[in-house]
């Protein structure tokens, strides 16, 4: 999958494309749908597919550290839109010239003169340049002109309501990991590379790997049964801290995970903690030895959680 980046980035060889438009936040089923519609025409064209994103997305320039939490980072996207079979993402850096540009001028720059875009799906609330003023009929008005097609995605549907990532990010706040794990059609995952910590963990006999999570956040807080990808064993579980460590007084926000039976120097690598059943919020306690008390409990129940999970139970 080839990554270009802005528009002063496309080439020749990147014209005559069949696309889509989106944030494409957690590439759930909905987005998964378009995916799958988006290669299909590909294929039958025999053009390359090609997604059109955004970083940061709309609502995070327009509303700063007021916007919705992300589902996930911009390399995690990469992973998953390549597991779709998409071709190229052309990645757009909203500032504030993308921001000032008139609907008409997105359409003959970036699909006509970039991407010479042959086929095109969106949403039929789909709203582009400057003050929104671009909607699904200007599109296909501009396709009519230039001889593109512009077809309406489908709305994708689970339980009666349209799947969407405002929804995945309130089941998650609310810690329904089954309600997310059903929309994205996999478990809610964080991934992050393993730094060095205060060994806090360690002092109270509960090792943790630390990742960084540096903005954006995810949306997510509390303690957790985890499956850790990344490693060259087979998968390992644990349990797994996401927050600002009250207790301590913490400043940053941390996923700390314990693994089950395991002792190994893991710094840096990169790994993928999929939460797969939520045991407690987060809390403050008023000494470390209680918070060691309660860390026993939150491996036992995820130890028990996984015993259940593998006798068919959960």
């Amino acid at each position: 999958m080839e990554l270009i980046r802005g528009i002063h980035n496309l080439r020749p060889a990147h014209r005559g494309c069949v696309a889509t438009i989106g944030n494409f936040d957690g590439v759930h089923l909905g987005h998964q749908a378009v995916l799958r519609q988006l290669a299909e025409k590909a294929a039958e064209l025999d053009r390359p597919s090609v997604v059109i994103i955004f970083e940061p997305s709309p609502q995070e320039f327009f509303g700063g550290a007021a916007a919705p939490s992300r589902l996930m980072r911009f390399r995690e996207k990469m992973l998953a839109l390549r597991r779709f079979s998409v071709d190229r993402v052309l990645c757009l850096r909203f500032n504030a010239g993308l921001a000032g540009m008139s609907a008409q001028e997105f359409i003959d720059r970036i699909l006509v003169a970039g991407l010479a875009v042959r086929y095109l799906v969106v949403g039929d609330d789909f709203r582009f340049g400057k003050n929104r003023e671009g909607n699904f009929q200007m599109l296909q008005r501009g396709g009519l002109a230039h001889g593109f097609q512009v077809v309406n995605m489908q709305t994708f549907q689970a339980d009666g309501q349209r799947v969407s990532s405002t929804r995945i990010r309130d089941a998650l706040q609310r810690g329904d990991l089954g309600t997310a794990e059903k929309l994205l059609g996999r478990p809610y995952h964080i991934c992050g590379r393993v730094r060095r910590g205060d060994t806090r963990g360690r002092t109270l006999g509960y090792p943790t790997a630390n990742l960084a999570l540096d903005w954006p956040l995810p949306p997510i807080k509390g303690i957790f049964a985890v499956e850790v990808f990344g490693l060259e064993e087979e998968t390992l579980t644990g349990v797994a801290s996401i927050g600002n460590r009250p207790t301590v007084n913490g400043a940053d926000y941390r996923l700390e995970v314990y693994l089950f039976d395991f002792e190994r120097d893991i710094y840096g690598r990169y790994l993928q903690v999929n939460l797969l059943y939520k045991i407690r919020d987060e809390a403050r306690f008023n000494s470390l030895e209680e918070l060691k008390r309660q860390i026993a409990l939150d491996v036992e129940a995820a130890r028990e959680y996984f015993r259940d999970r593998q006798q068919g139970v959960c």
